[in-house]
């Protein structure tokens, strides 16, 4: 990895803030940590400038109606990169990792309408001839992700944290619609979750008080989250893998709630197949996730078989490629 940068535990503060409440105000983080309004904006600045971060605004998948799938594919050995790197380049595809021996690849795809899922999995993927194999399951509900707060940073004390917590809304109810400006203020938020409230009246055509109301009303609604992407290497989380565990239809509720509170997870959910229960797994080192296994999956007793995948490289976070450790847009988007 090159150029790779050194995050202090002010950088480490400053994430964990931003992970809390991505728009939050530089002024309100620089009070909580006790420093000036500059050296907050300079520190995001230097870490947001040099890809190592970036927040970012995004929908609920299920309040707005998309079809969401964990796809499992499996390529010849030579061509998982190419694969990898070309499903990235897709907007309908988020999180996109190659995994266990580097011919598998994982990925979720956000599709808007059935049409366009099943055009990718019947049509576009099997016509890939370097592709041997395909699963897909269908996401069923979050434990942890989307608006959830990851637990895995514990720099901030826990007045700071309840200080900058945004309340979270019940997501139930009926399908949130969007119309062409929320759409539009949304391209924007994919790109830079802090963007400012005039280039978000810009791009929707709105006044400036319009979009604060509309951007509030988004996230009221739970159509709307904000997030930090950033390397996990960068904040000291050697070890990742794809935990797939099974457990019985009567235990997957409270399972998957107990995993979504695990620190070392920042996603978990519920999808179809045998192995019910998907999470992502975030540790310091081999020795750490060892233990997280035995200990805290061996602790459920619901779960009754487990299957764990590391994760080799990732290529594709959210709407951002990786390159390295930075963060950068696709081709035909601007940051």
């Amino acid at each position: 990895m090159n150029e790779e940068v050194e995050l202090d535990e002010l950088d480490r503060a400053i994430v964990q803030a931003l992970m809390i409440d991505g728009r939050a105000a530089f002024s309100r983080i620089a009070e909580l940590l006790e420093v000036s309004d500059q050296t907050v904006i300079r520190r995001y600045r230097r870490l947001r400038g040099g890809g190592w971060l970036r927040v970012v605004g995004l929908p609920l998948g299920h309040r707005l109606g998309l079809f969401e799938s964990w796809l499992r594919i499996q390529c010849v050995p030579d061509a998982a990169i190419a694969v990898a790197d070309a499903l990235a380049r897709r907007p309908d595809i988020s999180w996109v990792t190659l995994n266990s021996g580097g011919t598998e690849i994982h990925c979720i795809t956000k599709a808007r309408t059935a049409q366009d899922r099943d055009t990718l999995l019947l049509e576009k993927l099997p016509g890939t001839r370097r592709v041997t194999a395909i699963s897909a399951h269908t996401i069923l509900r979050m434990y942890m992700g989307g608006p959830g707060r990851w637990g895995g940073l514990d720099v901030l004390t826990g007045p700071q944290v309840t200080a900058l917590e945004h309340p979270l809304t019940d997501a139930g109810g009926g399908r949130v619609r969007l119309d062409e400006a929320e759409l539009a203020m949304l391209a924007v938020l994919a790109r830079d979750g802090r963007a400012g409230y005039p280039e978000l009246a810009r791009a929707a055509g709105l006044s400036e008080s319009t979009v604060r109301r509309r951007l509030d009303q988004l996230r009221e609604s739970g159509a709307l989250y904000f997030d930090v992407e950033i390397d996990p290497l960068l904040l000291g989380f050697q070890t990742q893998a794809v935990l797939l565990a099974t457990v019985a239809p009567a235990d997957l509720a409270a399972a998957g709630a107990a995993l979504g509170r695990h620190p070392e997870v920042p996603f978990a959910a519920a999808i179809t197949g045998s192995a019910n229960l998907l999470a992502v797994v975030t540790c310091r080192d081999t020795d750490a996730l060892y233990e997280y296994l035995t200990e805290h999956i061996g602790a459920l007793k619901a779960v009754q078989h487990v299957e764990l995948v590391p994760l080799i490289r990732t290529v594709k976070r959210a709407g951002m490629l990786m390159e390295g450790s930075r963060l950068v847009d696709p081709p035909g988007q601007a940051s």
